[in-house]
């Protein structure tokens, strides 16, 4: 049985090595390619994939979202997270957004399409330094550590009301703060997830599970 697959990255030379690759793999076949993960939601219905390969750093919808989104239309389908992040917070988020796999983009042609082949069968794979944190993290009872440590409770918090969409108006409202402190916070959180402004640090904030929508 060919196993149908899309692959999604906005870097041209690795998306051709990916599909150089591919091609030479028996019973894998490369239905489409997106630059973006907009583009991979659209054309998903008619490339039909049985598999994804999903990088998460993109420009616009973000490769997180896109993996929602791809599971929500194609519960079938199998989205393989191939990228270079290989922090907590984007495994645990990918793994909540539905994708079945996270590879490191390091691996090999052999792993890859071990991994493509396992996910295609309804498995779970990880690269190998993400399983034995993955593992790590069940064994000791599933308490994932929160995302982006480096910010304090407060910041946090503040990040997670950003990525919501609200204002520093609407926070300072909702939390009881003054707005010139809501604002040192946001400035703060922008200054250590060194991000350049609030687009970037909300799409941050999604990815890493952040900014669900707001109760009642």
């Amino acid at each position: 049985m060919t196993i149908r697959v899309m692959i999604v990255d906005d870097h041209p030379l690795y998306r051709e090595g990916l599909v150089t690759a591919l091609a030479a793999m028996p019973d894998v076949e490369v239905v489409a390619e997106c630059a973006d993960g907009a583009a991979a939601v659209a054309a998903v219905d008619d490339a039909a994939p049985d598999v994804v390969l999903m990088d998460l750093q993109m420009p616009g919808l973000t490769g997180m979202e896109a993996t929602r989104q791809v599971v929500d239309r194609r519960p079938g389908t199998a989205v393989l997270v191939l990228t270079m992040l290989e922090g907590d917070d984007a495994v645990f988020a990918a793994m909540r957004a539905g994708a079945r796999g996270y590879l490191l983009k390091g691996a090999g042609r052999a792993e890859i399409a071990r991994a493509i082949e396992a996910v295609a069968g309804g498995e779970v794979v990880f690269s190998a330094g993400v399983a034995s944190r993955v593992l790590a993290w069940f064994t000791s009872g599933g308490t994932q550590a929160l995302p982006f440590p480096e910010l304090t409770t407060r910041e946090r918090e503040i990040l997670d009301l950003v990525a919501r969409g609200l204002t520093n108006s609407a926070i300072a409202g909702r939390l009881f703060l003054s707005p010139k402190t809501v604002r040192n916070h946001v400035s703060n959180v922008f200054t250590k997830l060194q991000v350049a402004d609030r687009a970037e640090a909300v799409a941050r904030a999604r990815d890493a599970g952040l900014g669900r929508s707001l109760p009642g």
